[in-house]
């Protein structure tokens, strides 16, 4: 199982919560990045419906896969 990490930080001039290199919208302060992040997370492990999906990979080839939707990642807040 894939675990996802919502770190909080600093960034354009307020605060944001932040998963590997992406970045959330900017918040005005801590508390409301780190209420965004915790939102964020436990949606997303929320159990969804078994979809198919299509995704470009970094070489420009497409890929048809099924997505399971109780594949669902573990979460974690990283204040």
């Amino acid at each position: 199982m894939a675990k996802l990490v919502y770190e909080i930080v600093q960034h354009d001039g307020g605060w944001a919560y932040k998963v590997g290199d992406t970045f959330s919208e900017t918040f005005p302060t801590h508390n409301h990045a780190l209420q965004a992040a915790e939102t964020a997370a436990a949606e997303q492990r929320v159990a969804g419906s078994t979809d198919g999906i299509q995704y470009e990979d970094a070489e420009g080839r497409w890929h048809d896969e099924l997505a399971k939707g109780d594949d669902r990642p573990d979460t974690e807040v990283s204040d």
